[in-house]
C-alpha cells in the first residue's frame, strides 16, 4: 500500500486559527510518501532515508512514548483508544521532498500519511477530514502541543480550504483556479514554539484583560474602532499584536470574498492582500527574518504579484504568487540566498497506484 500526503502553505490567517479565528490555506504540490506492508510479527519498523534514520516498536498497548513528540505511537494509541484493534506488525518506507522545518507542514503531511496508511490498510473506513482530525488528535491534543489544526487539515483534505473553528469546525473546499506559486527556503531553522508562545499568549493576555471589563468582547467581530476604547488597558506589545490580529482578520476576510465569487476573481488583489498580510507579520508579530524579507523583496522585484512568509516563522520558507514566469521568480529568490521551487495547488491525502519518488 502506497499512500501520500502533500505540504501546505497559509494563504492567509497565519497565527490566526489558534485564536479561534478562520484561516485559508493551500496544499501544494511536495509531497510525503509512506509505503507500508504487513509484517508477520507485532513489529512496526520506520526506514526514512531521506534523513538517514529508523524507528521500531512493538504492538503492546498503550504503548509508551519513549521520546519527545512520540508521534508514530500517538497516532496509533488515538485509534486504539476508538476501538481500533492492530493485531498486524508493519514494514514502512517514508520519502519525501516537502522542505523539512520549514513551515510547510512536513510533520503533518507525515502523520497524515500514517493515518492515512492505517486507514486504507486496515479500512478503517475514515474520510479526508476525519484522518486530519485523528492527527490532529495524535499531534497537537495528545501532547498539549500549543499550534492550531489547520496544518493536518490542509494537508489531509487537499487543494484550497476555508478552516473555521467557531462554532464548530468547518472546512470550505475552494476550487478556484490558481496559478503557480514559487516556494522559498531561506535554509534558517524556525523556532516554532518560541514565536508560538510570544504572539499566541502575548495577544490572549490582552484578550484576556478586556474580557475582565467586557466579557462579550469577541476577537471575531470586533472593529478596530471599537478596539480603541480599551488601549489603555494593554501594554505596547500587546496592543500592537491585537491590531495585527484584527487587520489580519479583516485581510482573510477580503479575500474569502473572492474565493467565494462575492467579487471578481483578481491575481492582483490576490498579491497584493498577501503583502499586506506579510507586512502584519513582519512588522507587527516579528516572526519574518531579514534574509527571508530579502527573499520576499526579490521575489516581488522579479514580477511575483505579492509574497509572504509561511508557518509560524522566525525562519524556514516564504512563498510567492507568480502567476507569470514563475522561472524569474525562482532566479531572483536563488540570487537572494534561497533555495527556490515552483509548485502548484495539490490534493490531499490519498493512495497512490505507483511510487511517487523512484
Amino acid at each position: 500500500m502506497i499512500v501520500s500526503t502533500p505540504g501546505r502553505i497559509c494563504l492567509f490567517g497565519e497565527h490566526q486559527d489558534y485564536l479561534g479565528l478562520p484561516v485559508i490555506a493551500a496544499a501544494i504540490s511536495k509531497r510525503i510518501q509512506l509505503k507500508g506492508a504487513f509484517r508477520p510479527d507485532r513489529i512496526v519498523h520506520f526506514d526514512l532515508p531521506d534523513i538517514q534514520k529508523t524507528e521500531s516498536f512493538s504492538l503492546v498497548f498503550p504503548l509508551v512514548y519513549t521520546q519527545e513528540r512520540d508521534y508514530f505511537k500517538s497516532v496509533l494509541n488515538v485509534l486504539s483508544r476508538k476501538g481500533h484493534v492492530f493485531e498486524k506488525g508493519l514494514e514502512i518506507e517514508v520519502r519525501g521532498n516537502i522542505p523539512i522545518n520549514s513551515g510547510t507542514s512536513s510533520s503533518s503531511a507525515l502523520l497524515v500519511s500514517w493515518v492515512e496508511l492505517l486507514n486504507e490498510m486496515y479500512q478503517l473506513g475514515y474520510s479526508q477530514k476525519e484522518v486530519g482530525e485523528i492527527t490532529y488528535e495524535a499531534e497537537v491534543l495528545e501532547f498539549t502541543e500549543p499550534g492550531g489544526m489547520m496544518d493536518q487539515y490542509s494537508t489531509a483534505v487537499g487543494n484550497v480550504i476555508y478552516l473555521a473553528s467557531q462554532p464548530a469546525i468547518s472546512i470550505t473546499t475552494y476550487h478556484q483556479a490558481l496559478g503557480t506559486f514559487v516556494l522559498g527556503d531561506s535554509g534558517e531553522p524556525k523556532d516554532t514554539l518560541g514565536i508560538l508562545s510570544r504572539v499566541k499568549f502575548g495577544t490572549l493576555g490582552g484578550i484576556q484583560k478586556i474580557k475582565a471589563i467586557d466579557p462579550g468582547f469577541d476577537l471575531a467581530t470586533t472593529t478596530q474602532a471599537v478596539c480603541e476604547q480599551y488601549r489603555n488597558l494593554l501594554t505596547e506589545d500587546e496592543w500592537v499584536l491585537l491590531t495585527a490580529n484584527l487587520s489580519d482578520r479583516d485581510i482573510l476576510l477580503a479575500a474569502k470574498k473572492m474565493f467565494e465569487g462575492e467579487e471578481p476573481w483578481d491575481d492582483h488583489r490576490l498579491g497584493v492582500l498577501l503583502s499586506d498580510h506579510q507586512k502584519n507579520l513582519r512588522e507587527y508579530k516579528q516572526i519574518s527574518t531579514p534574509k527571508i524579507d530579502r527573499m520576499i523583496d526579490a521575489a516581488l522585484g522579479a514580477g511575483a504579484l505579492g509574497a509572504k512568509i509561511n508557518g509560524s516563522g522566525g525562519g524556514g520558507c516564504m512563498f510567492a504568487y507568480a502567476p507569470n514566469n514563475p522561472e524569474a521568480v525562482v532566479a531572483a529568490i536563488e540570487q537572494a540566498g534561497g533555495k527556490a521551487y515552483i509548485i502548484r495547488v495539490d490534493v490531499g491525502t490519498q493512495e497512490e497506484k505507483a511510487s511517487l519518488f523512484y
